[in-house]
């Protein structure tokens, strides 16, 4: 069975950097898009960024320029890195898998002085 653990979250000060990382068990995860979502409190996940199997990318107009999504298919790892960031940024990260709309348990990103 298929499973996404995240890790990387965690407080940082506005301006900083974070890398967020979400290991795939299973062998699916080469074949599959991936992508990163998130949940700030009161309001509704959005979507954050996305790259398919091939490498391609893209991203929310709110994070475009500041976050990279990339992939390490020999580690079945997808990566989020987040610069200058935000307080708006402060959220639960998620990641998903969809080639079987699988989520991970999420992530908490805080961003504060």
């Amino acid at each position: 069975q298929v499973q996404l653990v995240e890790s990387g979250g965690g407080l940082v000060q506005p301006g900083g950097s974070l890398r967020l990382s979400c290991a795939a068990s299973g062998n699916i995860f080469s074949i599959s898009a991936m992508g990163w979502y998130r949940q700030a409190p009161g309001k509704l996940r959005e979507w954050v960024a996305y790259i398919s199997s091939a490498g391609a990318t893209n991203y929310a107009a709110s994070v475009k320029g500041r976050f990279t999504i990339s992939r390490d298919n020999a580690k079945n790892t997808v990566y989020l890195q987040m610069n200058s960031l935000k307080r708006e940024d402060t959220a639960v990260y998620y990641c998903h898998l969809a080639g079987v709309d699988l989520w991970g348990q999420g992530t908490q990103v805080t961003v504060s002085s």
